[in-house]
């Protein structure tokens, strides 16, 4: 897991006022939770884009005056037009305690049902993992190689020993379909 540095302001003033003041001049406000207490704080919107636009995952750790923690993003608000940060939730790791995060599904090999003309349908793609800390992968990988037509994986069908998955144990994950060409050539072979 990639861990990126930050380092953070901390807030004198938590209202409105001082909160859009902050992000005129390009800062994000920001708290800290899960350690002793609450720290609020502000960051560069510029420093946070290397941890927010990406599909991976990362560890970060703070640097807030002389509080130093290792932390993940929680939670962002947008605002709903212009994208920008308008705030961020970060949660302090503890090595022995779980902590639940969305991970990408990562998928591997080839289908033999797509070889043959099916359509391959991916209905998640991410899936909340609970683990301790240093067992939180990059991504959950799952193998097409034996995804035949009319065939899914589900999330119950998935088992790794360092973390749990917490979906719903019946929702699918990938499958494949029948393609319309499939379906009119098997038409085309009934009706011979």
């Amino acid at each position: 897991m990639k861990t990126i540095a930050i380092s953070g302001s901390l807030r004198g003033d938590v209202g409105k006022r001082d909160a859009k003041e902050l992000r005129y001049e390009g800062k994000v406000p920001a708290v800290l939770y899960g350690g002793k207490s609450q720290l609020h704080f502000s960051v560069l919107a510029t420093d946070l884009k290397p941890v927010v636009y990406t599909p991976d995952v990362h560890f970060v750790e703070l640097t807030v005056g002389d509080v130093t923690a290792q932390a993940i993003i929680q939670d962002i608000q947008f605002h709903p037009l212009t994208e920008q940060m308008l705030h961020v939730d970060f949660m302090e790791l503890n090595a022995g305690k779980p902590l639940v995060m969305e991970i990408p599904v990562k998928l591997t090999g080839t289908s033999p049902g797509v070889k043959v003309g099916g359509k391959l349908i991916q209905k998640l793609r991410k899936l909340r993992v609970k683990a301790l800390p240093d067992s939180i992968p990059q991504y959950v990988e799952i193998s097409l190689e034996t995804l035949e037509v009319g065939k899914s994986v589900r999330v119950g069908d998935l088992k790794f020993p360092d973390f749990a998955i917490t979906n719903n144990v019946d929702d699918t994950i990938v499958s494949v379909g029948m393609s319309r060409a499939l379906k009119q050539a098997e038409q085309d072979a009934k009706g011979k």
